[in-house]
């Protein structure tokens, strides 16, 4: 199985000549080679994890691709016939077996609604937990893509993430919101934190793939 980071939020899983996309948004380029798409895995409705232009720009290579997203999502995004997950589910989209956890949002501001959020274990091996700190409990993740930066994160909490789940490998995510000299030092906080448990941080950049 290879993961590939696309910019911000945006990955990508092959196995077996097919294909899982997980949350292509705003700040992530057109994603090319889709023939082999069987699924997409939206975490939650925040324009910088998925947009209608890259739902139809897939959808028109893959019509029948499965959409799994909370049911928030599925509301703002009413018409894609969107399967709905919650934490404990699980699903199938091809060979790629998914389980979810969370349930919600990192807290961004008292004034902001806290919104619906999965994380998705793919393959019971590789784990991204959208926009929070959710820990699947009783895995052993194998590879983890962790939040480098956003507006409700503070980097202490993103590496108590990290050290909760010690993962054998881990890269970061979520980072365009931050300058080079600002990803850097994050990634480095977050390499520290995953050596703490043993693992090996890799520093991926749009493009770049790890074999999991």
């Amino acid at each position: 199985m290879r993961v590939t980071k696309y910019e911000h939020a945006g990955l990508r899983i092959d196995q077996n000549s097919e294909t899982v996309l997980i949350d292509p948004g705003s700040f992530t380029t057109p994603i090319d080679d889709l023939a082999g798409v069987v699924g997409i895995v939206i975490t939650h409705e925040h324009p910088d994890h998925w947009t209608r232009d890259h739902l139809d720009r897939i959808l028109r290579v893959v019509p029948d691709a499965l959409i799994f997203a909370p049911s928030g999502m599925a509301r703002a995004a009413d018409g894609y016939g969107i399967t709905v997950v919650a934490p404990g589910d699980t699903a199938e989209a091809g060979g790629f077996a998914l389980r979810f956890f969370g349930g919600t949002h990192e807290i961004i501001h008292s004034s902001l609604p806290v919104i619906e959020n999965v994380g998705v274990l793919v393959n019971d091996r590789f784990y991204y937990p959208g926009d929070s700190y959710a820990v699947p409990e009783g895995v052993e993740v194998d590879t983890l893509a962790a939040p480098l930066g956003a507006p409700w994160l503070r980097i202490g909490d993103a590496m108590d993430f990290v050290l909760a789940v010690k993962p054998r490998r881990a890269f970061g995510t979520h980072d365009m919101t931050l300058s080079v000299i600002g990803r850097n030092m994050h990634r480095d906080r977050l390499r520290w934190a995953t050596e703490q448990g043993g693992g090996e941080f890799h520093d991926l950049e749009p493009g770049q793939s790890v074999d999991v």
